[in-house]
Formats: C-alpha cells, structure tokens, sequence
C-alpha cells in the first residue's frame, strides 16, 4: 500500500503516526460498543428479549480475541503501518454491512467481522505507539493519553449510538460509524508511510531486569489481563442496560441513556491520563495498587445502589476499572523488548479480549437469572483478582530507566 511522500522531521512524524494510532482507538472501542447501545432499538423489530438479542454479539468478542495473535505476528514479520490500513477499512466495511442487515445470523455474523478488523488494533497498534513514543520520552504519558481516546470512543458509542439509533433508527447507528472509518483509513495511507518493522534486529534495553523479575512481571500480567479484561467487558456491555432499569426516568429513551453512559465513561477516560502521568514518575507497583485498591468495594456498592447514588458509585467504579489498563500496556512496554512487543501485545489482547468474550454471555444469563446485583457480585470476585496482581506485582525503581533512554537512542540514530 503506498503513500504520498511526505517527509517530515522524525519527532513530527511520530506525532502524525501517533494521531491516527489514537484516532483508530477511538474507532476500535466505539465499534465494538455500538451493538450494546443499539441492541435497545432492535429488540421490537426482531422480536426477541435482551438476553437473546445480547448474546448475537459473542461471536464479535471471540474474534476480537482470537484474532490478535495473527495480527500482531503479520504487524511484526509484515508490515504494522499496512496491517492498522486493513483495520482502518475492514472495521468500516464490516460495520456499514452490519447496518444493511435482515436477519438475526446477518447482525451476528457482522458483529463477528467488526470483531475480527478490531482484533487488529490493539497488538499492531499499541506496538506502533509505543515505538513512537520511546523516539519523545514520554511513554506514559503517550500510554495515558492513547488510553483517554480510546475510552472516549467507548463514550462515544453510548452517546452517538443513543442519538442516532432514535432519532434515525438503528441501521444508521452502524452506516454512519463505517463511512467515517473508512474516510479515515483514506487519510492514513496518504499520510503516513510505511517504515521498517523493528523485528530484524535486536532492541537494546536500558535494564536488563534479573530473569525471575520478568517471569513475575508477566505472570501478575496474565492475571490482571485475566480478570481485568472480564470486569472491563461485562461492565461497559452491561452498562447501558443497568442505566435503563435502575434510572427508570430514562427509561425508553436510548439518547439520554446513552448520554449518561457517555458522560460517565468521558470522566473513567481521564483516569487514563492520570495514570499515564504517575507511570512516568513512580514504578508501576505504586500506581497500579493505588487504582485497583477499592475496585472490588466499588463493584459491589453498584450491584446494590439504585438511582443516582448507583450512578455515582458506577462512575468510580469505571474509573478504576479504565485506569487499570494503563498500567497493563505499560507492564508489556517496560518489560518486553521491541522487536517482540506486537506478538507479546497479541498474547495480551488473545487472553483480554478471550476471557471478555465470556462475559456476553454472562451478562446475559445474569440479566435472565438474577439480574445485575449478581452480576457485579462476580465481577467484585474478578476485582479481588486484579487486586491481589498488583500485590504481587515486583517493586522496580529501576523501571524508569528505560522510558528515558530509548529517546537518546532513536536521536542518535537518526
């Protein structure tokens, strides 16, 4: 795929290349979400309940995971610029298709396609972001800022899906969306060209941490990618829903449901940054303890609250739940060397985003059997997990080091 020469100074290069990275994370979680929102439009027209309808979007979650370890081996072994231009496009085709659809098995099997164009983001395009970042020195802060756009396209699938879906019906919930990706994908491969990928070669690492301190390192990663992933998914698909049965003052109308769904995960965003700030200054032991130390109280004061003191515990609740996922990419970005970081990043997503597609599912069963209040009952057990990860998690002051000297580096080589 070629690009127009455009040659720009390295530092603004990165800066352009870091833009869209972050534009396609707004673009990657908006879309996954969008079924969620919409989903209470459709149930009249398909004439089938919540639980039933919820569950069409299990095959999307499933290839949301599964498809990151091929699309961080081909981001590594072909090209990651031309693997985020197959997201870009694909992530619109499928969902402007998903729009046009007549059936139950056309919405699945078009949820499934829009999973299976977002898997490629978060390997391919986290690598990217990070190797960027490195060249500027502030990896946290990129991190925080990356994660602040991404959490605002989960807003913002609350708020435009609401809109959209009932003002001008459900299929332009998913049109609009995909039009606009692909105008995207347009842009980025005219503006940004490709590069040599960093996996034929050996990184040089600032510290070399004593082999057990990795092996640590990475196992508390699992975990908290584990039962993190879990809590992040069923919170945000379940969200909507919650906002619609316990504000029953908003109930039937998916605009100011999906405008206060959008104004609490716009202030969870911001936690991103915060966190991205503290990466950069203290070891990663320190923040991530502090942001996941009342997940677990959070979780269950929501499963019982009603009214706006639901809304109010949920709002810290998804804050903690946002800033946690900061310190997971920081923990492969600290930890593993460059070369590896987009098949170490798929192996990451793979379990995220494997574990997520069991919580459609759940939330569905939940919502049949029980409703909600067990529903965050188990996600509270989720949240003691991630919580006794950052317990475990190794103390390192020397892991600072390494957010400094790959920008000395990259300078020099240039």
């Amino acid at each position: 795929m070629a690009s127009m020469d455009m040659t720009l100074p390295p530092v603004a290069a990165s800066r352009r290349v870091i833009g869209f990275i972050n534009a396609g994370h707004v673009i990657d979680h908006m879309f996954m979400l969008i079924y969620p929102t919409a989903v209470l439009g459709m149930q009249m027209q398909f004439g089938r309940s919540y639980g039933e309808m919820i569950t069409l979007a299990l095959g999307g979650f499933i290839a949301f995971g599964a498809g990151s370890l091929p699309a961080g081996w081909l981001g590594d072994r072909w090209s990651r610029r031309n693997m985020m231009a197959v997201f870009f496009f694909g992530i619109g085709a499928a969902t402007l298709a998903t729009g046009f659809a007549q059936a139950q098995w056309q919405v699945a099997g078009g949820l499934a396609a829009i999973g299976l164009f977002a898997a490629i983001y978060h390997p391919v395009g986290t690598a990217m972001l990070v190797s960027h970042a490195e060249r500027g020195g502030k990896l946290g802060r990129t991190i925080g800022v990356n994660g602040v756009w991404g959490n605002l396209g989960v807003a913002f699938a609350a708020l435009t899906t609401g809109g959209i879906t009932q003002w001008l019906g459900w299929r332009y919930a998913f049109v609009m969306p995909g039009l606009v990706a692909i105008a995207v994908g347009a842009c980025y491969v005219a503006m940004v060209p490709d590069e040599p990928n960093h996996s034929g070669r050996k990184a040089a690492r600032a510290v070399t941490f004593p082999r057990e301190v990795v092996i640590r390192a990475f196992l508390v990663l699992v975990l908290a990618t584990l039962a993190g992933g879990m809590v992040f998914n069923a919170t945000t698909v379940a969200f909507p829903k919650l906002i619609d049965e316990r504000l029953p003052q908003l109930a039937g109308s998916t605009f100011r449901v999906g405008m206060l769904v959008c104004g609490v995960y716009v202030i969870g965003a911001f936690s991103q940054l915060i966190m991205g700030r503290v990466i950069d200054r203290h070891p990663l032991k320190v923040g991530f303890l502090g942001i996941v130390l009342l997940q677990a109280p959070l979780l269950l004061v929501t499963a019982f609250a009603t009214g706006w003191p639901m809304v109010i515990a949920a709002t810290a609740m998804i804050f903690t739940v946002f800033g946690q996922i900061t310190f997971n990419d920081a923990m492969v970005a600290r930890y593993a060397s460059a070369e590896w970081r987009a098949r170490v990043y798929a192996v990451r997503y793979l379990l995220s985003f494997g574990i997520a597609a069991t919580a459609v599912p759940l939330v569905a069963f939940m919502h049949e059997h029980g409703g909600f209040t067990v529903l965050f009952e188990v996600l509270a057990g989720f949240g003691l997990l991630v919580l006794l990860g950052a317990l475990l998690f190794p103390m390192r002051r020397d892991e600072l080091a390494p957010a400094a000297a790959p920008a000395t580096q990259a300078a020099a080589a240039e």
